[in-house]
């Protein structure tokens, strides 16, 4: 669970090329998640909020830091069923679409990330 959270962070931050499977996704959203609800219990136990909407401090800052590679996992997440990453401002159908299995094979957006062997296998055909 943490080493798709970690490769969304740290290898494809701002990566917005390619494919995502939804386990990448979805893990990467339940992680990001669970430390903002962390971090936003800490903000209101210690008092580190502004604001009259009692905005926590290190929440936001975490907010801050993970929102390119929020938009750039569900991009990738668009490319797997091959639709244009702009669909992510769409609001109910892309929560449909990030649930949907990814389309099987190359598509526009590149190979298939759940098959690996995929190279191997086009060897031989035109």
């Amino acid at each position: 669970m943490l080493e798709m959270y970690k490769k969304v962070v740290l290898e494809n931050y701002t990566n917005f090329d390619g494919r995502a499977r939804r386990k990448e996704y979805w893990m990467f959203f339940l992680v990001s998640t669970i430390i903002s609800v962390v971090l936003n219990v800490i903000d209101a136990t210690t008092g580190l909020t502004f604001g009259p909407g009692k905005t926590g401090i290190l929440g936001l800052i975490y907010s801050l830091l993970v929102l390119i590679p929020s938009l750039a996992v569900a991009v990738r997440r668009m490319h797997d069923v091959a639709k244009s990453g702009w669909y992510v401002l769409i609001p109910i159908y892309n929560l449909i679409l990030a649930c949907t299995e990814g389309e099987k094979g190359s598509n526009q957006y590149g190979a298939d990330p759940k098959n690996q062997l995929e190279e191997i296998n086009e060897i031989g055909k035109e």
